[in-house]
């Protein structure tokens, strides 16, 4: 049987993608993860002392690593119970089940939500891990804790390595002790190719991107609607978030937002989530320079695009410059990269022929 690595680069010819040394390094670490795993023989649940370790691939942004992820989850075993999902939705179903779960004994509480897991999985592979919150960060070293003790792989793709996880976060002091635990009980993987291949893999950019903000450009954003519409008219639709109300400008599948809708109010993650869940296709305009003062607004930028590229909408912008000069802030620098390069990625005429096909 054709072991993953050979399953990879079967994969990167088959997409006429350049060879890259660097992802084939992290697919041989997968690879002889996937033979742990075939070698017990049973697809039960692994005790601790069997179980082996979990990956932990960091890199810059559009560099591979959730495409090599998402790769290696198709290929192991469908009889392994297995889970992909993105970091922020998996930490919003933990809160919730806490949530619901509170007025029971917390000191076990985040144990019993491990057992409530493992019912469903035995491979849990993570997008994107980061630390942006203060709840997240004060629970993550007895969540993974309880949930590789149930015997879970955990897999998981971060831009940031260990080390700098939740950097400059509140009360991070507490935090510390969860990286050397990753280091100690995961193999941290390094994915230091030098190409973002999200920016090169098509050149042909900006086909749904809009700037700077002038009447040329609103006529031309107008228009595009008006195609994609095919001149229906919009009205008010009420979507429901849990016990939040969200009004979504919408035409049929395709949805309409200002900056000022989606992100200066307080929405989150979960909002985002339900509205590309919703919509196909998603247009958003008169978005500024997002500056340094605009703290709240550029990490509600940050988890409305993950979410939209998550669920492979159609994305159209209306922008006040170029997506390289559109934030110019530093608090969220490191995390607007990877907003940047799926933005452009989200332009290309692969992107749309993925997403047509998905």
């Amino acid at each position: 049987m054709k072991k993953f690595l050979e399953h990879f680069q079967d994969y990167i010819r088959a997409q006429d993608f350049h060879p890259d040394q660097e992802q084939e390094k992290v697919a041989l670490a997968l690879q002889n993860l996937n033979q742990a795993i075939k070698s017990q023989k049973r697809f039960s649940l692994f005790s601790k002392k069997e179980k082996p370790k979990g990956i932990y691939i960091y890199g810059g942004v559009g560099r591979g690593k959730s495409m090599i992820m998402d790769l290696f989850f198709d290929f192991v075993s469908p009889n392994l119970k297995k889970r992909r999902v993105h970091f922020h939705e998996f930490m919003t179903e933990t809160h919730d089940w806490m949530h619901q779960h509170r007025g029971d004994a917390v000191d076990d509480l985040l144990m019993r939500y491990a057992d409530h897991v493992k019912n469903e999985v035995q491979l849990l592979c993570f997008d994107e891990f980061q630390v942006n919150d203060v709840a997240d960060a004060m629970i993550l070293k007895r969540l993974f804790t309880s949930l590789m003790d149930s015997g879970i792989i955990i897999i998981t793709t971060s831009n940031r390595k260990p080390d700098m996880l939740y950097e400059g976060g509140l009360q991070r002091d507490l935090f510390l002790p969860f990286i050397p635990y990753i280091k100690k009980e995961m193999t941290v993987l390094h994915l230091d190719s030098q190409s973002d291949y999200r920016v090169i893999a098509d050149p042909d950019q900006e086909i749904y991107y809009f700037y700077p903000r002038d009447d040329d450009t609103k006529k031309k954003f107008d228009a595009l609607y008006e195609i994609l519409t095919e001149g229906h008219k919009p009205s008010i639709k009420k979507l429901k978030v849990k016990a939040r109300t969200i009004n979504v400008m919408a035409t049929g599948d395709i949805a309409r937002f200002t900056f000022y809708d989606l992100c200066e109010k307080p929405l989150g993650a979960e909002d985002y989530r339900a509205i590309a869940q919703k919509y196909d296709t998603i247009f958003i305009e008169n978005i500024p320079i997002i500056t340094k003062a605009m703290r709240n607004e550029a990490k509600r930028f940050i988890h409305l695009i993950d979410s939209i590229y998550e669920e492979k909408c159609r994305l159209v912008l209306s922008a006040e410059t170029d997506i390289d000069l559109l934030y110019a802030g530093s608090d969220h620098a490191f995390e607007f990269d990877r907003t940047k390069s799926r933005l452009m990625e989200m332009q290309s005429a692969k992107y749309h022929d993925m997403r047509v096909s998905a």
